[in-house]
């Protein structure tokens, strides 16, 4: 069951805030990314490359934690707890570019590297909380 985020919605769609996302190593240890948020249809939505740890980490059914902090209000943030629901290339290379719209003013993401496979990740909230 999917929960609401409402309160925090901003700080993952109006906000360029970046969150921490919290995966678990195929040993169990947690690893932390920061990373560019957004948030679709009640899904928060991920974007990384191939190749990195938490591409390797973030496989469907996969429990994650994130945390994100209001820009204008360090003292406001939400804890989001959930589970990888979809994993997918499709969209991803447009998705990387609008979130390089929203956090760079950049039509088209700038860091990409050649040969580079964009991965998007769908995430179903299943617990929200945090100072409002």
């Amino acid at each position: 069951m999917a929960a609401s985020i409402e309160p925090w919605t901003d700080l993952l769609t109006a906000k360029k805030t970046f969150a921490h996302i919290a995966t678990l190593n195929p040993d169990g240890t947690p690893q932390v990314t920061p990373v560019w948020i957004d948030y679709k249809d009640g899904k928060v939505l991920v974007n990384s490359a191939r190749g990195r740890v938490k591409v390797r980490n973030l496989t469907k059914g996969a429990p994650v934690a994130i945390s994100i902090t209001d820009p204008d209000n360090p003292y406001r943030y939400v804890q989001i707890k959930g589970t990888v629901v979809r994993v997918t290339e499709e969209g991803a290379s447009a998705h990387i570019d609008a979130m390089a719209k929203k956090y760079l003013d950049k039509d088209k993401y700038p860091f990409a590297k050649p040969g580079e496979v964009r991965v998007l990740f769908e995430i179903e909230p299943t617990s929200a909380s945090g100072n409002k």
